[in-house]
């Protein structure tokens, strides 16, 4: 069974779920539409934070006011950090979740500074709250990601069969985040580190809980899916003008299938820090 929730909220929310669990489920086929649904009501509930940063940029692309005050980019760092702060004063959000949107923050804040030098995509609106080129919000964008990890990885009960040990995983997290910047001048050896991550995590599955039993899939497939609704999201935020590629600054074109394969390498980077942050806790990470 499920561990019992941690503020009334989740109480609330159990006990809701409980009680249209006795109510519907009558049988397999209600038990697998109901474990469905609880898959995708979960997988909801993990992106809260991400699902919020994306409705702000498609909603003030579409009604911030021209003239305003605060420009639209410093308004959005203002109400990231109200969300953050909401979330971690209603309990939505754990004080170790809070670390690791920290240090993705930085992470992220970091490789954009050296990503808009270089002219790999720019932040096209003025702003006050920014560090050189890059406004402020962009950090919460990859905070977003970090939320969502460490946030399913909690509310999915993650367990592992064939985990890696996490020294490897952090040398290719390490070789993989210095490629990012390394290609510039230097020969791009992603094409191995997308074999490398097939080597390390191939045999290894990850255990979740959508509703009361365990389901499973292999880890690489995880990834893969993950990084695949994230280049959806940054193409609804490049249509939003929050940021622009080279070629959509005349007008918006879909990103190239190419960042899917970055987003994919960045999954790996945002796993290796959620999952160094877990080993502080006894997690059980086999069958």
């Amino acid at each position: 069974m499920p561990p019992p929730p941690a503020n009334a909220l989740q109480r609330r929310l159990h006990a809701a779920r409980a009680d249209l669990h006795a109510r519907w489920v009558r049988g397999p086929v209600s038990q697998a539409a109901f474990e469905f649904l609880a898959f995708g009501i979960k997988q909801a509930w993990a992106c809260l934070f991400g699902g919020a940063m994306l409705g702000l940029l498609m909603l003030t692309f579409l009604f911030y006011p021209d003239g305003a005050v605060i420009s639209r980019y410093d308004f959005l760092v203002l109400a990231a950090v109200a969300i953050q702060v909401t979330m971690l004063l209603t309990g939505l959000e754990t004080w170790e979740e809070a670390r690791i949107i920290l240090v993705f923050h930085v992470v992220g804040t970091i490789m954009e500074l050296f990503k808009t030098h270089a002219g790999s995509w720019i932040y096209p609106e003025d702003s006050y709250l920014r560090i050189g080129a890059v406004p402020l919000f962009s950090g919460f964008m990859y905070a977003a990601v970090g939320s969502y990890l460490a946030r399913v990885w909690r509310i999915f009960a993650f367990r592992f069969t064939h985990f890696p040990p996490l020294w490897l995983q952090g040398l290719l997290a390490a070789v993989i985040y210095v490629n990012f910047f390394a290609h510039h001048w230097l020969p791009d050896i992603r094409l191995g580190l997308f074999a490398a991550t097939v080597l390390i995590y191939g045999r290894c599955w990850v255990q979740f809980r959508p509703d009361v039993a365990y389901r499973q899939m292999p880890l690489v497939v995880g990834f893969l899916l993950v990084a695949l609704f994230i280049w959806f999201a940054e193409n609804l935020g490049t249509f939003a003008k929050a940021w622009a590629y080279p070629g959509q600054e005349n007008g918006w074109e879909m990103v190239s299938l190419a960042k899917l394969g970055s987003w994919y390498l960045l999954m790996i980077i945002s796993f290796v820090l959620v999952a160094t942050v877990h080993r502080a806790r006894p997690t059980k990470l086999t069958r």
